[in-house]
């Protein structure tokens, strides 16, 4: 990935939009134990393209119909909000419900869910 591409969900598509740099790495992909899903584990990620459109990150895969995905809003109901491992540092992060695991699910075959990193605890350092 070079400095002027993006990802905003860690392990799926880039992109080079320029508006995408304050999402970078925003989202994550968990597993039903709270792992924290990387292409060597869930190699369909790479799969996934992502691109920001109208206050939306838009998710398009094959085989898939595209999922929108609100940029900005971080849901303050304490029940969607877990914490999970990324590398040796301990997150925050807020589920994006039932429809995006649902879909996220259905095109990497594992049962999985799309978090939100909780813009209190941003990752200070991705695993390599």
């Amino acid at each position: 990935m070079s400095a002027d591409q993006f990802q905003p969900i860690a392990e799926c598509g880039v992109t080079a939009q320029a508006s995408a740099a304050g999402y970078h790495r925003q989202w994550l992909i968990a597993n039903d134990s709270g792992q924290w899903l990387n292409r060597e584990l869930c190699p369909r990620l790479a799969d996934v393209s992502v691109e920001l459109r109208l206050g939306y990150l838009v998710l398009k895969a094959p085989g898939m119909l595209r999922l929108d995905i609100p940029l900005d809003v971080i849901e303050d109901d304490d029940s969607v909000r877990y914490s999970m491992k990324v590398g040796e540092q301990v997150i925050d992060v807020i589920d994006e419900g039932e429809l995006a695991a649902a879909w996220i699910s259905n095109f990497v075959q594992v049962p999985c869910r799309i978090m939100k990193v909780h813009p209190e605890t941003p990752v200070a350092a991705w695993p390599v």
